[in-house]
């Protein structure tokens, strides 16, 4: 597919390692795009305008205005959107097949593994309201776990597959808060100096910049954004 875009693209975003995905890849790409912030401690991402593009209620979602055959596309789930704008572009994601099966592999590891994870090793040992040791231990090995997956991955190998891809990109915004997932680094020699690579990298480093201003340094932290991140069911 053609690589010019004319029109941006309609980022749905907020600063966290989800939503870094997207805007690493697009500063990668050197596409065009408008950042439309969704603050997720406010409960942006449950108003209907958001839900008819997003069902999951979760950032990042985009609205690419020039999509197959030049008609618009939305596309949610930041592993959808990797894989979408690879495709559109012909970058970071291969067209071979097996070069691509083994990006896959590693983008749906990140999905279904190293993000959630570290996510919930985030929430019980930073974000619950009471520390239940079981949990906080039960997660934090897990991340450890997953750490060593991706060491040993990364032994005589610059990027996780080989060449720079959107597997990194999925990853390297979880990676990047080893210490308050509880890891030492220096147990992962590996996953260390793929950390520094990455982040001596122009793009990733602007990438992670996008909208930082709007990032809370306290995190999540009064009862009100708890409730909304932490405190939903379905509607």
């Amino acid at each position: 597919m053609s690589q010019v875009q004319a029109k941006p693209i309609d980022l749905y975003y907020w600063p966290t390692p989800n939503g870094w995905k997207i805007t690493i890849m697009l500063e990668e790409l050197g596409l065009p795009y408008n950042v439309i912030p969704v603050n997720i401690g406010k409960g942006d991402q449950f108003k209907p305008e958001f839900l008819a593009f997003s069902p999951n209620n979760r950032m990042p979602a985009i609205i690419d205005p020039e999509g197959p055959d030049g008609e618009p596309i939305s596309v949610f789930e930041s592993g959808a959107i990797l894989q979408y704008l690879g495709r559109k572009t012909g970058k970071f994601y291969p067209t071979d097949e097996r070069a691509r099966v083994a990006v896959d592999e590693w983008l749906f590891w990140q999905m279904g593994g190293f993000g959630p994870m570290l996510g919930q090793t985030h929430h019980f040992r930073i974000y619950a309201p009471e520390k239940v040791p079981y949990a906080v231990d039960r997660y934090t090995n897990e991340a450890n776990r997953l750490y060593g997956v991706l060491n040993r991955r990364l032994e005589g190998r610059d990027y996780i597959c080989d060449a720079y891809s959107i597997a990194d990109m999925a990853c390297i915004g979880w990676a990047r808060g080893w210490e308050r997932q509880g890891q030492d680094i220096k147990q992962f020699p590996n996953v260390a100096r793929w950390i520094e690579t990455m982040l001596a990298r122009p793009a990733v480093q602007r990438g992670l910049k996008v909208a930082e201003e709007l990032r809370n340094p306290a995190g999540i932290s009064t009862p009100e954004e708890k409730a909304v991140l932490f405190g939903q069911k379905a509607r």
